[in-house]
């Protein structure tokens, strides 16, 4: 039998720092449980969002519900679209996703949904989903201002589109995270910094253990 293949999408511009980590942790789990992870980092490859060519609406094309454009991201589309899953991992910036992140939803999901009343979702399977969040505020904070009441906030609205499309996605966060390896060196007097220090050495390592945790049940 083949391996399950679960894709770990990275919409963090930053290597080996919070959100990267939470993906090789995610990643680790999905491999020790007999699956393969690949993870994809968006900033590394030249792509934008959708362009409206509606060549994915079109009645009886060739392309109906397919992402055509062909840049970087076509194939690594079509490859996510038949996986076995899908993980989306991203920093929270301004109360949001990444702009790549956007980006690629724009990619993945609009040829996938047809312009009815339901936006009745067409897609050739329906993947189980995982979202990894990384951010500087607390989980009050990100419940109440980026999920929202009934996901109308920022994250929340991300995630119905997921829901949407595919399975509702399983959640991992780190919550209050470490920015910069010395904050004497910047202009940054908005956070507490034992706070920050505390998080890193305490609590972060948790929340990679709780990512690793998750890929394994991922899996299963």
């Amino acid at each position: 039998m083949d391996k399950k293949i679960i894709y770990i999408i990275n919409g963090s511009p930053r290597k080996n720092w919070n959100t990267d980590k939470m993906c090789k942790s995610f990643a680790k789990g999905v491999t020790n449980s007999g699956a393969e992870a690949v993870i994809i980092n968006l900033y590394d490859i030249d792509f934008k969002g959708c362009r409206a060519c509606s060549a994915c609406k079109l009645k009886n094309g060739k392309n109906y519900g397919i992402c055509s454009y062909p840049d970087n991201l076509k194939e690594i589309l079509e490859k996510v679209s038949i996986a076995d899953g899908i993980c989306l991992a991203t920093p929270i910036y301004f109360g949001d996703v990444t702009g790549v992140m956007k980006m690629f939803l724009e990619r993945l999901v609009y040829p996938f949904i047809r312009f009815d009343k339901q936006y009745t979702p067409i897609p050739p399977k329906k993947l189980k989903t995982a979202v990894i969040y990384t951010m500087n505020v607390d989980e009050n904070t990100f419940l109440n201002q980026y999920i929202g009441q009934n996901n109308s906030a920022p994250i929340g609205f991300f995630e119905n589109w997921i829901t949407h499309l595919y399975e509702k996605p399983k959640r991992i966060c780190a919550f209050n995270t470490f920015q910069y390896n010395d904050y004497s060196k910047y202009d940054d007097v908005r956070w507490n910094i034992e706070d920050k220090i505390n998080q890193h050495d305490n609590i972060f390592p948790k929340d990679l253990e709780n990512a690793y945790n998750a890929g394994r049940e991922f899996v299963s």
